[in-house]
């Protein structure tokens, strides 16, 4: 039997078990134009993915006033949940996290979602029982803060180095290192390989069928 390397693995949700970057990015778009602010490039929308919502519209929406964020919060929430029908899990999450639970690792989730928001994916999906801790960012520090790593390895008592996290965007990846932590990506949700790539993660795999394979040789 291989040797095990990580006994906590914590994973992103949206664009790493999710497929949800295109949506989220839109509904951010939409809910610009219907404010009549400027509606952010593509890339722009999706960059901020992973971050809290309010760190997210702020990004988007420079300048903009509390009360005017918490308009555009209230629209994207809108665009976003009349898509809900649209979302699903990438192909193979389903077998790598319970072929990760029969071999008795700690599975958790730091998300950018908020608690609300992760529980009725969570429930939707089926997927609630599968994870032994989750944080949000708004029961913590946005991302790349390393709070919600800290966190979650506190609650389940394991050390830094025995902890993988895994993302789509480089703010799972500063994350990780700021929490001291290794980090391996993926590159089909939010980020552009060559960003992922620059923050020199363990990894940079393709699909949910490489990253089952790199954490049976490596994980």
């Amino acid at each position: 039997m291989a040797q095990r390397n990580f006994d906590l693995i914590v994973f992103d949700w949206d664009g790493t078990l999710m497929d949800s970057t295109a949506a989220i990015a839109e509904s951010l778009q939409a809910a610009c134009a219907d404010l009549g602010l400027a509606v952010p490039p593509r890339e722009l929308a999706s960059h901020v993915i992973g971050l809290s919502l309010m760190g997210a519209v702020q990004t988007v929406a420079p300048g903009l006033d509390e009360a005017g964020c918490q308009k555009l919060v209230e629209r994207y929430r809108y665009h976003f949940l009349a898509r809900d029908h649209e979302l699903v899990l990438f192909e193979g999450v389903r077998d790598l996290l319970d072929e990760l639970r029969e071999q008795g690792r700690l599975l958790a989730v730091a998300t950018g979602k908020a608690r609300r928001g992760l529980d009725r994916v969570l429930e939707q999906s089926g997927l609630a029982a599968c994870f032994d801790a989750t944080r949000c960012a708004d029961e913590s520090f946005s991302k790349p803060h390393p709070a919600m790593l800290l966190e979650l390895m506190d609650e389940l008592l394991v050390p830094p180095e025995r902890t993988v996290m895994i993302g789509d965007t480089t703010h799972d990846l500063l994350m990780a290192r700021n929490a001291g932590t290794p980090a391996v990506a993926v590159s089909h949700g939010a980020h552009p390989v060559d960003a992922l790539a620059a923050e020199a993660p363990l990894a940079v795999l393709g699909s949910i069928a490489d990253l089952r394979a790199w954490l049976a040789c490596h994980g």
